[in-house]
């Protein structure tokens, strides 16, 4: 687990990141300005240039938090632009000469500790020829400013679209798994009815099986992603309900890869899988009818595929899929959005196969 910075921490981290900033600002004009006073014949160090070039722009550091506290307040879309604007023009002049004043006061400070005092007048004087420069600096840090601002709310606006984007899909999850409890829960009860008038015995046992598989299921904590150990479980109850059923007429064969049981896998997405094959494949027919369920790993995805012995896939595919199946393709494309397949195709031994494939880390 990372661990964040406590807020003092932060705070240190912050003021200097900050200070650190203005220090390379005031290096990259000190550069500029010791070419331009040795161009220009007015000689001086690389200290002295530095020294001066820091001065300025550490002023402005200084200046650049209440111009930032300022422009936040009054940010450029609020209000009238006129207004805003004649708010802006007063503070960039004020600003300025709060500027010129700090300035002053510390090239004056400057001179004293050189052993060499000049008079506040004679520092202020060279500055007033760059109030222009001092305006667009005003400009320059509202400007930047409200970049900054932007794509943080921007960030913050991206971040909680994101997390309303995960909830409405953890949503849709939920509402699809409760209507897929509901509709394999009715069919069984179905398939009891149906043998309560010609075998009382079995639709009792039918009835026993059904009450462990409604344990299991309300033992669910109802997430999207399951253990496919515990998929492959209940489907195993699910299959011995459908073998009362159908007495010798269905024979199933589950064959698991051992290395895919710990994969995470969408829940009961193999029982509207089984239930289509036995409803399409062994109900209609009066001979024997055959499930297959196989599940292999393969590099980076999870491989389940069903097959029955029925009649396959008609000429022009089905018409309309049931609910299992439509349930099946929207729980899928929710989860991994185009990263998975789903197929069914007629095998050429007769019968159809259902494949599925999930990407597995």
């Amino acid at each position: 687990m990372i661990s964040r910075p406590s807020p003092v921490l932060h705070q240190v981290l912050k003021l200097f990141g900050y200070a650190v900033f203005w220090t390379l600002v005031g290096l990259a004009f000190a550069g500029q300005f010791y070419l331009s006073s040795n161009l220009l014949g007015r000689s001086i160090t690389w200290l002295e240039a530095i020294t001066y070039s820091l001065g300025d722009w550490y002023v402005w550091g200084l200046l650049s938090v209440p111009i930032a506290r300022f422009a936040r307040r009054f940010p450029p879309e609020a209000g009238a632009a006129w207004r805003t604007a004649g708010i802006h023009l007063a503070a960039a002049f004020g600003f300025s000469c709060a500027y010129v004043g700090l300035r002053a006061l510390l090239g004056q400070a400057h001179s004293w500790v050189l052993d060499e005092p000049v008079a506040f007048s004679e520092v202020v004087r060279p500055l007033l020829r760059t109030f222009p420069f001092d305006l667009l600096m005003y400009g320059v840090i509202v400007s930047v400013n409200h970049a900054i601002d932007y794509y943080r709310k921007y960030h913050e606006r991206t971040v909680h679209t994101l997390e309303l984007e995960k909830h409405l899909a953890e949503a849709r999850l939920q509402a699809l798994l409760r209507q897929l409890k509901p509709h394999f829960l009715f069919n069984t009860l179905n398939g009891i009815a149906s043998l309560m008038h010609s075998d009382v015995h079995a639709a009792d046992r039918m009835l026993v099986r059904l009450a462990e598989l409604l344990r299991l299921t309300m033992s669910h904590p109802g997430q999207p992603l399951t253990g496919l150990r515990d998929e492959i479980a209940f489907i195993e109850k699910y299959l011995e309900i459908e073998r009362i059923r159908f007495r010798e007429r269905l024979s199933v064969s589950i064959d698991v890869d051992p290395a895919a049981l710990d994969a995470q896998v969408p829940s009961l997405i193999l029982q509207p899988l089984v239930e289509n094959a036995i409803r399409h494949g062994v109900e209609p027919h009066a001979r024997p009818g055959r499930i297959e369920l196989v599940v292999r790993r393969e590099p980076g995805a999870i491989v389940l595929t069903v097959r029955d012995n029925g009649a396959g896939e008609p000429p022009g595919g089905f018409t309309r899929e049931g609910i299992g199946l439509a349930n099946t393709r929207a729980r899928l494309r929710e989860l991994y959005g185009e990263r998975y397949r789903f197929e069914l195709a007629n095998h050429p031994e007769g019968g159809l196969v259902v494949r599925l494939s999930l990407p597995s880390a």
